[in-house]
């Protein structure tokens, strides 16, 4: 009698076709608005054609499928093989935009290239800084997560543009808490197969529920192209300035900080290990799709925050689910007409859902600060300290405007400026002994202290 195989990884898990294409789906509705928003400023910032910003949309599209199936499925030291979406990082987009202004969106396309090859040479050895992130700043990591992703949800369920007349409006905010209720209900009332689907299904009850309010519009779907494959370079060859490389590093550094802390909350999520190989490769993945990104007429690419409060509530791990949503980005990339139905989903029913999945981040950050403990002083103030400073940057966007502006790219990040403290603080707090400390009460523990 053979031996019974070990159990898989929950991320390893394969729900069959009819599910992935179902909850796949459910991700890249998730996170649409956000992947194709860097391209639209990225657009309209450097004076394109609407042809032109459609072609940066659908490219981003398009990559952020291909960097999505090499994080999830994985190549030999390349992808975690972690249910992780991945799509153009907002973090570089002041730097870009700055670059764009001085060399135009050739001298994005060259930094972007050196600077993510670079990254690919260093992802190993910030990988080596796992031991850094015991519970007390994974917990304080993933909870800053979800709070700076807050305002996105109330951006959205305000309404899709802040100059209009209805933006804000109790009509708006209404048709949010709606989905709000319908996301309750269905997890609450419904059966185990519709819980797992109440994003997606709320998404298009909600969707109906605006087209006989008047509040959703698809006139736009049957404008533009049906079929648009990539055109590499289709702005023209990359050119290479020295200090746009040295800016984007900073970039590049602040998303190592970012992947780093989402692949860290996707496994606490899921329940699996992540070490610093599988965090090494995590980051080789992102670094290759981002050069090979600006081939493709897109930008640099990371994980999205917003997909793991989407894996914790519904509870479906499976790394092939999100690789099936990357497969549907990458159809989207290039058949424009599946997009444009799909951006027609009306912003207030996305807030609605992004005040949810975005909750759910914070409340699995919650969940691991709750194995610390704090009978030692010292975490708490690793905590509070890290918490306010990443808070900052979040309740006063302008607090660091008198900084340079490599000081801005990396603290005006809400998850990057926690991550930094939360990490600097615990080595200062828990590494470096500066004085003597009273002795502690038999018995007693540190549960988040990990050894060298």
């Amino acid at each position: 009698m053979s031996a019974a195989l070990p159990p898989a990884r929950p991320e390893d898990a394969r729900l069959g076709f009819g599910p992935n294409i179902a909850y796949g789906f459910q991700h890249v509705l998730t996170m649409y608005g956000g992947i194709i928003a860097p391209p639209l400023v990225m657009g309209q910032a450097g004076g394109m054609t609407p042809g032109e910003i459609g072609m940066l949309v659908t490219c981003s599209l398009f990559m952020g499928g291909l960097a999505t199936l090499l994080q999830t499925l994985g190549l030999p030291f390349f992808g975690s093989k972690l249910p992780l979406v991945q799509g153009v990082s907002f973090s570089g987009i002041a730097t870009m935009l700055a670059i764009q202004g001085d060399g135009g969106i050739q001298a994005v396309m060259g930094a972007v290239i050196v600077s993510s090859a670079i990254g690919l040479v260093l992802a190993p050895a910030f990988a080596m800084i796992l031991r850094f992130f015991p519970p007390v700043v994974t917990g304080t990591v993933i909870t800053s997560i979800g709070l700076s992703l807050m305002p996105v949800a109330a951006g959205w369920a305000m309404g899709p543009d802040p100059q209009a007349p209805d933006f804000g409006s109790p009509a708006n905010l209404g048709l949010a808490a709606l989905t709000v209720l319908i996301i309750f209900l269905l997890s609450r009332l419904g059966t185990p197969a519709m819980a797992r689907l109440s994003i997606l299904l709320s998404l298009v009850i909600g969707t109906v529920l605006a087209i006989f309010l008047g509040a959703a519009d698809f006139s736009a779907v049957p404008d533009g192209p049906i079929l648009a494959l990539p055109t590499p370079f289709a702005f023209g060859p990359p050119t290479f300035d020295l200090a746009a490389i040295l800016s984007m590093m900073i970039v590049i550094l602040v998303t190592f900080t970012e992947t780093t802390a989402d692949l860290l909350a996707v496994g606490e999520v899921v329940g699996t290990k992540v070490d610093s190989k599988r965090i090494a490769a995590g980051l080789r993945a992102d670094m290759v799709a981002s050069a090979v990104s600006r081939v493709f007429n897109s930008f640099t690419q990371s994980a999205f925050a917003q997909n793991v409060g989407l894996v914790a509530i519904t509870g479906v791990k499976s790394r092939f689910v999100v690789a099936t949503g990357g497969v549907i980005l990458i159809v989207l990339g290039v058949l424009p007409v599946l997009g444009r139905v799909v951006a027609a989903v009306p912003t207030p029913v996305l807030g609605g859902v992004g005040i949810i999945l975005f909750g759910s981040v914070a409340a699995s950050g919650i969940a691991t600060l709750a194995k610390v403990d704090y009978r030692d002083h010292l975490n708490l103030l690793v905590v509070a300290g890290a918490l306010g400073i990443g808070l900052l940057p979040l309740v006063r966007p302008d607090v660091y405007s008198g900084f340079p502006d490599w000081f801005t790219v990396i603290f005006n990040s809400s998850i990057s400026s926690t991550t930094l403290a939360a990490v600097v603080l615990n080595i200062v707090f828990h590494h470096f002994r500066i004085a003597p400390r009273a002795p502690r009460a038999e018995g007693r523990e540190r549960a988040e202290q990990i050894p060298a």
